[in-house]
């Protein structure tokens, strides 16, 4: 049975992405199938989930900012959200009840404000799977939502641990003191793990262990436990490395949380309409946390992204509800509403996030009258000073580029990233590069690319960011020459498609490179050879 369970998930996975759409839909859809087919899921898929569920908020600290978090946007936008959400939410379901919906009567306003409280939650599965999708985890809108997510996961935590009742040892301060003593020591031994499957192990071993096992065996959440070392350990340069080593065995383990969403369970047909009810409620979730981000300054694209991407319900609300259904405070039947109504969620969410930026494109002028006055400081606009080429992606080949360039072309290039820690290093080594987002529509309005750059080259890491930057060009029909990276000739058939003057196959033409480089010192130290070699041929 478990190998139907990998078939029927594979089957699914592969017809939506040719439709498409992520995996992940067809892996709910597959869910859905296998309750029907009388499969139950079992103790190994909830472990398989918990793992994934476990490596992923790993992931997130390793990337994490913590002073990011102290930004308005953040703690106030989800403060306010939650408070608002879970009032209105509550009054509209009592208010439902009254009017005599089928399970709506039987709840109270503890009850109703529980279940609002649930529902306040986004997936943050969801969230980073769309993200890392479309490469947009550095973006402004994606670090807003990763950290208004974290927010919400905290909040849940706290939550949980005052409603179980169980008050963490006091050992727990000492675990904490010792891992930040250990910071140290733990950086020594990433740096000591080399570039194999030990890094990968090394990733493991932190999150598993020192972190979930860690928080477990003091009374503290698992989870937390693996974003506390994330956290801790993220600003090692390792780091990243560390993060690229765990993406294929997180995403394979993430296949079992979708999966165990569709196999919650199948609900009678009044629990089938009280989801789509709930279902209903989810533009008012996206337009809240529009109106609160714009609040805080930022422009309504990163605002209408940042929306979208929370635009779901929760895999938290579903252990909320676990939690109130086990200490029978609500029906065992409205764990099965709740999950049914994430598994929507993530269904319509999921198409609507692939066509955000269009759906962006055709309401900009109406989305723009609710911005604020004021700038945020990760949104300042750009100024051009005589600058005819501009480089996206400051990385190691980013960089490579804006050197060979600057040194041709002298005060005439330009460097974007998205990322400002990695913008500030560049600043202080003295490099003229900027924070900005090449996805970002709104961006090229502003510098007025078309009438000044005439060389735009796309080197950022993730082939889905540099894709959806030639996209964005395209729509605004950019004129001069653009050049990409890529890793694989179907990315670079994708972007030859959108019509890009050149791409730069970073492979092959590092081959190709280093043949040469190779050759030339041979012809320096082996001259006697060369010759001999040359008249062979």
């Amino acid at each position: 049975m478990d190998a139907w369970l990998i078939a029927i998930a594979f089957f699914f996975g592969l017809v939506v992405q040719q439709l498409g759409l992520p995996p992940l839909v067809g892996f709910l859809v597959a869910g859905f199938v296998l309750k029907g087919l009388g499969w139950s899921g079992g103790e190994m898929l909830q472990t398989i989930s918990d793992l994934g569920v476990t490596l992923m908020l790993f992931s997130i600290g390793l990337k994490l900012r913590l002073k990011s978090l102290l930004r308005p946007e953040i703690w106030l936008g989800t403060s306010l959200h939650t408070l608002i959400t879970a009032g209105l939410f509550a009054s509209i379901f009592l208010g439902l009840g009254i009017l005599g919906l089928p399970m709506f009567g039987s709840l109270n306003w503890g009850t109703a404000l529980l279940l609002a409280f649930a529902l306040s939650f986004s997936s943050t599965v969801f969230a980073v799977k769309t993200l890392e999708g479309s490469g947009d985890m550095g973006a402004l809108h994606g670090r807003v939502a990763v950290g208004i997510l974290v927010m919400q996961d905290l909040l849940a935590v706290l939550f949980l641990t005052a409603s179980t009742g169980k008050i963490p040892s006091w050992w727990a301060v000492g675990l904490l003191v010792a891992l930040l003593a250990l910071r140290p020591f733990l950086g020594w031994v990433m740096t000591r793990c080399g570039h194999g499957e030990l890094i990968a192990l090394c990733g493991l071993f932190l999150a598993l262990v020192l972190g979930a096992k860690g928080f477990e065996s003091v009374g503290l959440k698992a989870d937390l436990g693996a974003l506390f070392v994330g956290v801790l350990v993220g600003q090692f340069a390792k780091a990243k490395e560390l993060s690229k080593s765990l993406i294929g065995i997180t995403d394979l383990l993430l296949v079992g949380f979708f999966l165990s969403i569709g196999l919650e369970g199948l609900p009678e047909w009044r629990g089938v309409l009280v989801a789509l009810l709930i279902v209903l409620l989810l533009p008012f979730k996206i337009a809240l946390f529009f109106a609160l981000l714009t609040r805080c300054h930022l422009r309504a694209r990163t605002a209408w992204m940042g929306g979208l991407t929370l635009g779901s319900y929760s895999e938290f609300g579903l252990i909320v509800m676990a939690l109130a259904v086990g200490k029978n405070w609500m029906p065992a039947e409205w764990l099965v509403v709740v999950a049914i109504a994430l598994s929507l969620s993530i269904l319509l969410a999921a198409p609507l996030n692939r066509k955000a930026e269009l759906f962006y494109d055709r309401l900009s002028d109406w989305l723009h009258r609710f911005e604020t006055t004021g700038q945020h400081p990760d949104d300042l606009p750009v100024t051009l000073n005589g600058e005819q080429i501009a480089i996206f992606g400051m990385g190691r080949v980013g960089l490579s580029a804006y050197q060979v360039m600057s040194n041709r072309f002298s005060g005439k290039v330009i460097g974007f990233d998205r990322d400002p820690a990695q913008v500030e290093i560049h600043r202080e080594a003295g490099r003229n590069v900027v924070l900005a987002d090449a996805t970002d529509s709104d961006f090229w309005h502003r510098v007025q690319f078309k009438d000044q750059i005439e060389l735009v080259v796309l080197a950022m890491p993730k082939h889905s960011a540099n894709l959806h930057a030639a996209e964005t060009l395209k729509r605004n029909d950019y004129q001069g020459v653009v050049a990409a990276t890529a890793k694989f000739d179907d990315e670079m058939k994708e972007l030859r498609a959108l019509g890009l003057d050149t791409v730069f196959n970073l492979y092959n033409e590092a081959g190709a490179g280093f043949a040469q480089h190779v050759s030339k010192v041979f012809s320096q130290q082996r001259p006697d050879l060369v010759v001999p070699l040359k008249s062979k041929d």
